[in-house]
């Protein structure tokens, strides 16, 4: 079994950044490639980053390039999204995962293990 615990989290204003953790229990994650989904009130679950079992590759979603940057600390057991230049659409209940599948998977449903989500809201 694996936990996932994301956190990082919170209220900011447009234009702000914030960096959420999600950090790992019950097994390793460094075989695994790890990503990041957010889901907005009435929205379907959607892709927006994932890391390869490294740290060597990254996947972003359109939505986030240039503004998100995903990485990972596989002795701590951890993965990490910063979000920089944050707009209000950002505002969304994070989730990380751990995909069970080859590189790059952005389906919801090649992901196996997810934490409880961290909320983040942006003001205008």
């Amino acid at each position: 079994q694996v936990q996932l615990v994301e956190s990082g989290g919170g209220l900011v204003q447009a234009g702000g950044s914030v960096r959420l953790s999600c950090a790992a229990s019950g097994r390793t994650l460094s075989s695994y490639t790890m990503g990041w989904f957010r889901q907005a009130p009435g929205k379907e679950r959607e892709f927006v980053a994932a890391i390869n079992w490294s740290g060597g590759s990254t996947y972003y979603a359109d939505s986030a390039k240039g503004r998100f940057t995903l990485s990972r600390d596989n002795a701590k057991n951890t993965v990490y999204l910063q979000m920089n230049s944050l707009k209000p659409e950002d505002t969304a209940l994070y989730y990380c995962g751990r995909s069970q599948g080859s590189w790059v998977n952005i389906d919801v449903g090649e992901y196996d293990y997810w934490g409880q989500g961290t909320q983040v809201t942006v003001s205008s």
